[in-house]
């Protein structure tokens, strides 16, 4: 199984990637490692995905995205997330003290 996924922030900056273990690499993304881009922008928040069986789908699907105007990619986003919820929120451990995103 393949994953093609938008990350974000509360700037709302986008990054796209595909991996064969949307777990790991979300929550690689989080804790800031795997990626200086989504370090450096602080992308820690899941907002779309696809499955593919196929990685030349996932990576052509990938490529296909990242070639699109923002407005399209904010499209896409919108049709299955409308309020841009981080969609691995309950996937990790939660402190009792942490606070949930908005």
């Amino acid at each position: 199984m393949y994953f093609v996924y938008i990350m974000t922030n509360r700037s709302r900056t986008l990054y796209i990637g595909v991996t064969n273990n949307l777990v790991r690499r979300v929550r690689e993304h989080k804790t800031g490692i795997g990626s200086g881009f989504t370090a450096k922008y602080k992308l820690d928040r899941l907002v779309y995905f696809e499955r593919f069986q196929d990685v030349h789908n996932a990576i052509e699907r990938e490529k296909r995205i990242k070639g699109w105007l923002r407005i399209k990619k904010i499209a896409l986003i919108i049709s299955v997330n409308p309020v841009w919820k981080d969609l691995s929120e309950e996937w990790y451990e939660r402190h009792q003290y942490q606070l949930r995103s908005a």
